[in-house]
């Protein structure tokens, strides 16, 4: 297999997958968040969470859409780049996928549409049924990929078989030892994801004073969200990253640029890793700071790139860049969070213009954040596509340079495309803002057909029944 052609698929898979976790780290927060609107609007009886489920429910549709269109491609590509991937591994693979499609896409799909249209057309506690098993669903669907993911970094619980692997506990293999850490650290950057984009509309239409109200909702639980979930994300990733040293050590080797495992590493602020010459240059570093967040000792020792030959270790310049640009982000959550919990506690918040101003071009961050995540993960798990056991130029299927490369060239401008629509799209639907008035809560919709009351249309039926007519 030509080198080129290998290094074409690893990009068309990295970009198209890249592409594809943007919408489901989103909507598996903001399915939850119209949930709860819904279930605070059932509770209350205040209009203003009703406006805000339907405001929001429609950029959900949105991202909705391009996840699932964007996740069908991964499917296929499988199956076209990577076909002794799926030979090896797709006994285990396949079924957990399955599992997905059957526990949570169907379960989503089947409530989907009620949670879309049925807002006048079914009774208001089905409705708010349909979205809290929506965000089951979302919930779900996390929950069997992160562990087919999770399998691939960290594989147990199977035998190889002639070159395939066979499951031997299914347990193991679901619940295999970097599936708790890595479920937790996605889990909750998709809500802190959602959270800062919830957060940045709601200062953004205080900024321009529309929707007053509706704004300090989507501020008050955006806000709070991200001070409680930001300082709990920096002990999940800590807690991960002493599993990922323990089950996939030149990974965190690569994350840290550490290159002599026989000394204590520092922490390394910023530098510029050189494979071939096996040193940093430009190395701006915290002696000792590396050991006590990987080993909770500042003398504590863990293995260099150099303890690997050099075909066993990932791509450095990606894993090293991506994890500081992951931890960079994770502390200004933090640092947002704190400043605006303190303004909270001291009743300034909505007036605190110079703090509210630059939130308004917050809500990147946490798909940047999930983006070098992922980068980390997959690139820091190189040169295997399951860990330990096939290499990635094991993996791949036979497939010409030029295939590759016509049908990368072909998914970037599709995607650009569809991606830019996108996002103009739920530009558009912000900038027009939450509308309409809210069912009362009393009321039945069920008794409605249509935009005629039933009792209506059923009286215009007896009369035509009646004799002499």
């Amino acid at each position: 297999m030509d080198v080129d052609a290998i290094m074409l698929a690893r990009i068309q898979f990295g970009f198209t997958i890249t592409f594809h976790i943007i919408f489901p780290s989103f909507t598996i927060g903001l399915a939850a968040f119209i949930a709860t609107l819904l279930v605070r609007w059932r509770m209350t009886g205040q209009d203003h969470f009703h406006r805000l489920a339907r405001f929001w429910t429609k950029i959900f549709a949105v991202s909705f859409a391009m996840g699932v269109v964007s996740g069908i491609v991964l499917s296929y590509q499988i199956g076209t780049n990577w076909s002794r991937f799926s030979v090896v591994a797709g006994n285990i693979i396949g079924p957990l996928l399955g599992y997905e499609v059957m526990m949570a896409f169907f379960l989503e799909a089947t409530f989907l549409g009620i949670m879309l249209f049925g807002w006048k057309r079914v009774p208001p506690n089905l409705h708010v049924l349909s979205a809290i098993l929506v965000a089951v669903g979302t919930s779900l669907s996390a929950f069997w990929i992160l562990s087919a993911n999770s399998w691939m970094q960290t594989p147990t619980g199977y035998e190889m078989r002639d070159g395939i692997a066979y499951p031997l506990s299914w347990y193991e293999i679901v619940f295999n030892p970097s599936f708790p850490y890595r479920f937790a650290h996605m889990f909750t950057a998709a809500y802190l994801t959602t959270s800062l984009v919830v957060l940045s509309v709601g200062a953004r239409y205080l900024v321009a004073k529309r929707f007053e109200q509706e704004a300090k909702t989507m501020i008050r639980m955006g806000l709070g969200m991200v001070a409680i979930l930001a300082p709990l994300q920096l002990f999940i990733g800590d807690q991960h990253g002493l599993n990922t040293a323990e089950h996939q050590p030149a990974k965190v080797a690569a994350m840290e640029a550490h290159w002599d495992g026989s000394k204590p590493a520092p922490l390394i602020l910023f530098a510029w890793p050189d494979a071939k010459a096996e040193t940093n240059h430009l190395e701006l570093a915290i002696p000792n700071l590396g050991s006590l967040i990987i080993r909770h000792d500042p003398n504590g020792l863990f293995k260099g790139l150099k303890d690997f030959k050099p075909e066993d270790r990932p791509p450095l310049l990606p894993v090293f860049f991506a994890f500081r640009g992951m931890v960079g982000i994770g502390l200004l959550m933090i640092t947002i969070g704190a400043i605006g919990a303190f303004l909270w506690w001291r009743r300034k918040l909505f007036d605190a213009t110079w703090f509210l101003q630059p939130l308004t071009y917050a809500w990147p961050l946490g798909f940047i954040a999930i983006i070098c995540g992922w980068w980390v993960t997959e690139t820091g798990r190189q040169p295997y596509v399951v860990y330990g056991v096939l290499r990635t130029v094991d993996a791949v299927s036979p497939v010409a340079f030029g295939a590759v490369l016509t049908s990368l060239i072909l998914f970037v401008l599709i995607y650009s495309s569809v991606f830019s629509m996108g996002i103009l799209y739920i530009n558009r639907l912000i900038e027009k803002g939450p509308e309409g008035k809210a069912i009362e809560p009393d009321t039945h919709p069920e008794d409605t057909l249509g935009s005629r009351p039933l009792a209506a249309a059923q009286e215009a039926t007896r009369s035509a029944l009646r004799p002499g007519k």
